[in-house]
């Protein structure tokens, strides 16, 4: 029997976290701008005698795939406490420098070995790679928009340390909850970021910087998404911003069925909207993540009631799920096995 993730690949659908490559134990998985499996039914695979690398249908994968396990109804139910918050030293940051403040912090206490991030160079063409110091947070400062499978990172750092921390937008922290109850407790920290959708690699750096914001990519310095537009900030000092629809048109096809905004699943969520400029809006949402911020605290200023608060998180969260809820229940009725939006609370 095929494993799920197979339905999901096949629907297009899945959202390539990487997870599927981090936890399968032979390495027949790889993950592009979807996940691939080599099929032992493919006879070219044998050419030069034993297949090399095909999936055995121990179904793994299929424990940690975000799209296989589905989606939680309310999303703020397991939201603990909700503030907003920005780092002491929070310079270059997208906004309060929260998310690289908590792991700078946590590697100088010594109670991380490793973290998942991502860089860019100066043509914005990002790259997943280990942390395994608080100086090597600094290269991956800023938001970039852009889909890696970031949790595939996890194989390699299983092999070399114990205590990880993986920083991802909702399907990558959704992914790595799954792998920590599921395969591997090395995950000692799960970071989410909100998110309401990203962008294939090649669309954002060949699309939509040079031909609808009408900059060259070498020029920019910050993206953001905000007040219903999305910005290009440039070295020349400029602004530049269209509607949010003029884009949205072009997220990754996975993205318009995902139902999950603020990264439900996480230890500690991640993000700007919420809170006043400048300030990231926090979430803690598990013991674990009330555990990890409390080690950090001395390092952030806090403001306890942030406007305009969870009304307009709430408001995004309805708006994504206005769009996409719809379009995952068809999905799922394709599908051989039971998934789709359930109520209880994480």
């Amino acid at each position: 029997m095929p494993p799920k993730i197979a339905e999901v690949i096949e629907h297009d659908i899945c959202a390539a976290c990487g997870a599927c490559e981090a936890v399968c134990p032979i390495g027949a998985v790889t993950v592009k701008k979807a996940a691939e499996i080599r099929d032992p039914n493919d006879l070219s695979l044998y050419e030069k005698g034993a297949g090399y690398l095909v999936c055995e249908g121990c179904l793994t994968c299929s424990r940690v795939c975000p799209l296989v396990d589905g989606f939680v109804e309310n999303e703020l139910a397991n939201v603990r406490k909700f503030f907003a918050a920005r780092s002491k030293e929070n310079a270059g940051s997208q906004d309060g420098g929260v998310t690289s403040g908590i792991l700078k912090s946590l590697f100088k206490q010594g109670k991380i070995d490793c973290a998942i991030g991502i860089t860019r160079n100066e043509k914005w063409e990002p790259k997943v790679v280990l942390l395994t110091n608080a100086e090597d947070v600094e290269r991956t400062r800023g938001t970039k928009y852009t889909s890696d499978p970031v949790v595939a990172a996890l194989r390699e750092a299983f092999e070399k340390y114990d205590r990880i921390a993986v920083v991802g937008v909702p399907c990558q922290a959704h992914s790595a909850r799954l792998i920590r109850e599921n395969i591997s407790e090395k995950i000692v920290l799960i970071i989410g970021l909100l998110c309401m959708e990203s962008f294939h690699r090649d669309v954002m750096l060949e699309k939509i910087i040079p031909e609808i914001m009408k900059v060259k990519i070498e020029d920019v310095r910050k993206m953001e998404f905000t007040k219903g537009k999305f910005w290009v900030y440039t070295s020349d000092g400029e602004v530049h911003s269209v509607p949010i629809k003029d884009v949205a048109k072009y997220a990754r096809n996975p993205c318009h069925h995902c139902c999950d905004y603020t990264s439900v699943f996480a230890d500690i969520s991640v993000g700007s909207v919420g809170a006043p400029d400048g300030w990231n809006s926090v979430f803690i949402r598990t013991e674990i993540g009330e555990e990890y911020f409390d080690m950090v605290r001395e390092e952030m200023e806090i403001m306890e009631d942030p406007k305009p608060g969870l009304e307009l998180v709430r408001k995004l969260i309805d708006t994504k799920r206005k769009n996409n809820a719809e379009h995952f229940k068809e999905v799922c009725k394709e599908f051989s096995f039971e998934t789709g939006i359930r109520s209880e609370t994480v």
